[in-house]
């Protein structure tokens, strides 16, 4: 069974940059659809981002688009989320997950179990 651990949360400041790792133990990672989530106190957690070996095989909502980058690194078992530009609203709790057969729908899958996360903090 295929576990996944986020890391590489932290305080940065507005127009910054983190980059947040998702690593797989357990499972290879290769042919799974893993994206990212995110949840600020208050508020609904939301889908961000996705990549699958399946079409479609990217997704960014658009809150992130153009400023967040997802990639993979099979050899390494894990999932990268670049992100750049960083703004305060971007402050949450950031999750991984693995789910589904493609990217379809992403922004919309509030429902997937998701592991341990990372804290974003986004301030000057």
């Amino acid at each position: 069974q295929m576990q996944l651990a986020a890391s590489g949360g932290g305080l940065v400041q507005p127009g910054g940059s983190l980059r947040l790792s998702c690593t797989a133990s357990g499972v290879a990672m290769d042919f799974f659809t893993i994206g990212w989530f995110r949840q600020a106190p208050g508020q609904e957690r939301e889908g961000i981002s996705c990549i699958s070996t399946n079409d479609p095989g990217i997704y960014y909502a658009d809150s992130v688009k153009g400023r967040f980058t997802i990639s993979r690194d099979n050899a390494k078992n894990t999932v990268y989320l670049q992100m750049n530009s960083l703004k305060t609203e971007d402050a949450a709790v950031y999750y991984c997950a693995e789910d589904g057969w493609s990217c379809k729908g992403w922004g919309q899958r509030a429902y997937v179990a998701v592991g341990r996360g990372t804290q974003v903090t986004v301030a000057s």
